[in-house]
């Protein structure tokens, strides 16, 4: 089953990163099929410890049988409070992997494509309320089309929220074919496969909240490292890319430098790789929904 969940992109970089003692706490806030857990497991003794976060029902299925492992079923933005939970106050590293799961993709019926027919629906968290058919449904023109701009990054996206609403006279949009029939017009062959990824993943944010609880997330994660701790996070877009690069690199998530009396910028982190990396033409082969995935590893400085 783990397997064909996911295959984890720069599995040994993004884990290599970590600088692993062999009895230290780590976390993964983004199970999944396990991949990255279980390279962790390997590189720790008897006396380390994993605790990993998911908050999809089907990660369950994946969990590790291990006494060093605790599994967390529950979004990362609740990485604090349930490791308080567990009594937990620092922890000597944290691994992200913000793709989505091929299982996510691959699964129909949890709507997260637009190559097949199924019902809008995209939430991580099958206990949330809120779908992607209720975000076309209910929110205003203004604010889809702030959606769609700022999350998908859709020039007309002011054109295609007008769609939006006016299809939506005639009938609920419940479905995957219903919403790209919606996005035909604006999608010329040549760019079909790409405006419609990316207005499915404005929806997928927006569903999940994902931006908000990435940083969250960075942020208490920030808090619980120990000095020298490490922070490992592959992403795969540029709007979670840009927020992991200002945050390791100034503190904040608006990348505003602020300077010390001796002009060294103010950061709780050292970066470890100036260089993004991203997976070898070898990995790419493989693995071709690796191509996007950027690895970026800090230090706790203090």
């Amino acid at each position: 089953m783990a397997e064909a969940y996911h295959i984890p992109a720069l599995l040994n970089e993004s884990v290599d990163g970590l600088n692993i003692h062999p009895d230290g706490v780590y976390v993964d806030v983004t199970f999944g099929g396990g991949g990255h857990s279980r390279e962790i497991l390997k590189r720790l003794s008897p006396n380390g410890r994993l605790i990993s976060f998911d908050q999809d029902i089907d990660a369950c299925q994946n969990i590790i049988d291990d006494e060093r492992f605790l599994f967390v079923r529950s979004n990362f933005r609740y990485l604090k409070n349930f490791l308080r939970y567990y009594q937990i106050s620092q922890i000597d590293g944290i691994i992200a992997d913000l793709g989505v799961s091929f299982h996510h993709f691959d699964d129909v019926e949890r709507g997260f494509s637009f190559r097949a027919e199924a019902d809008l629906d995209m939430r991580m968290n099958v206990r949330a309320t809120k779908t992607a058919s209720t975000i076309l449904n209910e929110y205003s023109e203004d604010r889809l089309a702030d959606l769609f701009y700022l999350y998908g990054e859709l020039k007309n996206s002011r054109r295609i929220s007008a769609a939006v609403v006016s299809a939506r006279k005639s009938g609920e949009i419940n479905t995957t074919t219903d919403f790209s029939n919606i996005l035909k017009p604006f999608a010329p062959r040549e760019k079909e496969n790409k405006i419609m990824a990316q207005a499915f993943q404005a929806l997928r944010i927006e569903v999940n909240d994902e931006l908000k609880a990435l940083e969250e997330m960075l942020m208490q994660g920030c808090s619980l490292l120990k000095p020298n701790g490490r922070f490992s996070v592959i992403s795969y877009h540029s709007l979670e890319d840009r927020m992991v690069k200002n945050f390791f690199r100034t503190g904040n998530f608006e990348g505003n430098m602020e300077k010390d009396f001796f002009g060294n910028v103010k950061t709780p982190f050292e970066i470890i790789n100036r260089k993004v990396i991203v997976p070898s033409d070898e990995e790419q082969i493989n693995n071709p929904r690796s191509r996007s995935a950027k690895l970026r590893v800090v230090e706790k400085i203090n």
